[in-house]
């Protein structure tokens, strides 16, 4: 079966207003350009976006952020992106803030199916709120919900 398409706008076809996409790229390395300019063109809003960083206000996720197409941020480091920073503080956008090791771990427990797992990592921090905690052999842990997403970006 070939799974080529003809361009980024034909890749995007599919996706519509709400979705959640996965996206690849650390930083401004890795950034799938050309799908994200696609749904800038498309207009597509209201989107999940699950991502290491935002980016910068002109590159990368950041583009889509300051085209206001993002409703809830789903990121390990959300950096120096000013667009961000005050559509956040503006209750504009939501974000979740995850350790970069547990949301790789989110996504790939999504991929193979689990609904959740358990770890250490942010037990007592602001990361821990509103999360079950379980004590296994002494150690408390943090119940980490699967992500799965509509899309994945990834840049090739």
């Amino acid at each position: 079966m070939d799974k080529r398409v003809a361009n980024a706008d034909a890749a995007i076809e599919k996706l519509f207003d709400g979705a959640t996409i996965l996206m690849g790229g650390f930083g401004t390395c890795g950034n799938a350009e050309n799908l994200i300019q696609a749904v800038i063109r498309k207009g597509t809003k209201n989107l999940t976006c699950v991502s290491n960083n935002v980016g910068t206000p002109d590159f990368g996720l950041g583009l889509l952020v300051s085209e206001r197409r993002v409703r809830k941020l789903i990121c390990s480091f959300p950096g120096q992106n000013r667009a961000c920073q005050q559509q956040v503080l503006d209750g504009e956008i939501e974000i979740e803030l995850t350790p970069q090791g547990t949301l790789v771990e989110r996504v790939r427990a999504g991929g193979a199916g689990l609904p959740a797992f358990y770890t250490p990592t942010g037990v007592g921090t602001v990361v821990a709120e509103g999360k079950e905690v379980r004590e296994f052999n002494g150690k408390e842990d943090l119940l980490e919900r699967a992500l799965r997403g509509d899309f994945g970006f990834i840049k090739a």
